[in-house]
């Protein structure tokens, strides 16, 4: 569990966790706490990890990834949203055979109508790239083969969006994944997200979505949108004005641009994943 300053949260769950899972390996990253983190931890005993400042979200489950000893990882938040108990649905999946188990938050279980629009939309995307129904590409409640998990630490990045990451490495990787629909409580504590910052950041995910998947799949449309767009615009002038405009070059050069972005990112993207599965 990564936290940062949610004291309220742990103080609720730990005690829960260790009442319904006695003998799990507990591991909290305290990334950079400035209230009673720690504390909380040494009192449930469980297996703190403490970054010397703030590293953010994604670096706190890199931390907690390399140090568990288990082969199975199970990711959750520290507010209280999630529910311990739904930890046997995700195991049983994976008992079936799939590689990671994601708990899939019900409609009205998000945070708030513009949080539901946003991962409705990224949802949509998401299985348009993978060929694949995506029910929660955002969801931190998560249970994946440890070993998988860990092929793809190095494409984490530090910040909130490692699920979407993960989530698109491993369809990428050709791994099985499957969702638990569950129901999340209210956060305790005060949020991290920042509307502006936050705002930027759902703009990035819908582009690393397409870069971790399949490029070319993402820019492909762009670039022939604006092909055509420019071929209308050429018809329209060379119809009234008997003229090539400045305007039709620049939208056919700009497609011409945005396919080949896409095709080097496709190449980029090969590479990576080779560089994956050599470790």
């Amino acid at each position: 569990m990564p936290s940062k300053n949610e004291q309220q949260g742990l103080s609720v769950l730990l005690p829960r966790l260790r009442t319904l899972y006695p003998d799990a390996e507990i591991i909290v990253v305290n990334d950079g706490s400035t209230d009673a983190t720690e504390n909380i931890c040494h009192e449930n005993k469980v297996h703190v990890i403490s970054h010397p400042y703030s590293m953010g979200n994604g670096a706190a489950i890199k931390t907690g990834a390399r140090e568990a000893n288990g082969d199975i990882l199970v990711f959750m938040d520290a507010d209280r949203q999630h529910n311990p108990e739904d930890i046997p649905s995700l195991l049983e999946k994976l008992d079936e055979g799939f590689d990671m188990v994601v708990a899939a938050r019900t409609r009205h279980s998000q945070a708030g109508a513009h949080r539901a629009v946003a991962n409705g939309f990224y949802n949509k995307l998401a299985s348009w790239m993978t060929g694949h129904i995506v029910s929660d590409l955002t969801s931190g409640f998560r249970a994946a083969n440890a070993i998988k998990f860990r092929e793809f630490l190095h494409l984490l990045p530090n910040g909130f969006s490692y699920p979407t990451t993960i989530t698109m490495a491993f369809f990428r990787a050709g791994y099985s994944l499957s969702y638990v629909p569950v129901e999340v409580r209210k956060r305790l504590g005060k949020s991290h997200i920042r509307p502006v910052k936050d705002g930027i950041r759902f703009l990035l995910i819908i582009f690393r979505i397409g870069t971790l998947y399949s490029p070319l799949k993402l820019f492909l449309p762009i670039s022939l949108t604006i092909c055509m767009i420019g071929l209308a615009y050429y018809g329209y002038t060379y119809i009234h004005f008997k003229r090539f405009t400045n305007m039709s070059a620049l939208l056919l050069l700009t497609s011409m641009l945005v396919f080949l972005i896409g095709l080097v990112s496709e190449q980029i993207t090969m590479l990576i994943y080779q560089k994956s599965e050599k470790r």
